[in-house]
């Protein structure tokens, strides 16, 4: 029997994870949360120039 909702939930299921990863594409950037003492000293050096 053809059951259109099922088809239409993996079609949402497949356009919002193709395009989640697809935004993901080119992120850069730590892959970590860094320390906070790090943060502070970042700060510090900036305001220093």
């Amino acid at each position: 029997m053809f059951c259109w909702s099922r088809y239409l939930l993996w079609l949402v299921i497949l356009v919002l994870g193709t395009g989640s990863m697809l935004s993901a594409c080119g992120q850069k950037g730590p892959l970590y949360l860094p320390d906070p003492a790090t943060e502070q000293q970042q700060e510090e050096a900036k305001d220093k120039k």
